[in-house]
């Protein structure tokens, strides 16, 4: 298990959103953090902890040079989703991404567009993809949202689905939206499925609120669930966690 550390980006800085409250309307926006720090002392600071395999998230339009910014501090070293299509997911790679994150772009009609995941995985090459399958419960599971996690399609997390993208992905990133940014404590019924069915490496997201939690993601993962840490972090201005916990218990686990 690992712990992978992340930059949100809104507006061109870096914040802590509620995952659910990302929308087209402004005012309905939660927002529980906003650093006065560039995305690049972050970057810098998971760089020189060894924390690979992060991620950097654009939540909407005008942060392009943000991640761009955070990217340059460490070549290699991030993930970058937000917006990715086959038009800029190589740009992205070549402005120093070590993996595209991709989620809309392969979704038509609320069903997954085969052509074009054959397409981007051919284009970036499976090893540099990582399908992001942020989610939430309705009625007897949990389905895949897209457009800033607002819009539900069909694609319903097993582990036929799961084993069924596998094939073109190197890696998983999955949200749980309803807990994302609440700090309320994670969804491990979710947890339970990924550990159970995922057949790649896979990183949690959402709710987790203290170390505990982080334990039990190592304890019902197997140590096949990777996880990240937003709003309980006291970098980003929470109280539950400290980052040099983090880094710790990151030493740890490898």
């Amino acid at each position: 298990m690992r712990f992978r550390p992340c930059i949100d980006l809104h507006d061109g800085k870096v914040k802590q959103i509620i995952g659910s409250t990302l929308g087209d309307e402004p005012s309905s926006l939660r927002t529980n953090f906003s650093s006065p720090h560039p995305p690049s002392f972050y970057a810098a600071m998971y760089r020189r902890d060894n924390l690979y395999g992060g991620h950097i998230i654009m939540l909407g339009p005008g942060n392009e040079a943000a991640a761009m910014e955070a990217l340059a501090a460490w070549p290699g070293g991030m993930q970058l989703g937000g917006g990715i299509t086959a038009d800029n997911a190589t740009l992205w790679l070549e402005r120093g991404a070590s993996h595209v994150i991709v989620t809309s772009w392969i979704f038509h009609d609320g069903m997954v567009d085969m052509p074009r995941l054959e397409h981007l995985t051919q284009l970036v090459g499976k090893k540099r993809l990582v399908l992001d399958l942020s989610c939430r419960w309705r009625g007897n599971g949990y389905y895949v949202v897209t457009d800033r996690w607002q819009r539900f399609t069909s694609l319903r997390l097993d582990a036929e689905s799961l084993a069924s993208l596998g094939a073109y992905c190197d890696e998983f990133l999955v949200h749980a939206v309803d807990v994302e940014g609440t700090c309320t404590g994670l969804d491990e019924r979710l947890l339970s499925l990924l550990a159970k069915d995922s057949p790649l490496p896979t990183t949690y997201a959402g709710g987790i609120a203290s170390m505990a939690d982080l334990e039990l993601v190592r304890r019902v993962g197997a140590g096949r669930i990777d996880a990240t840490v937003g709003s309980a972090l006291d970098i980003f201005g929470g109280t539950g966690i400290t980052y040099q916990e983090l880094v710790a218990f990151h030493a740890q686990q490898a």
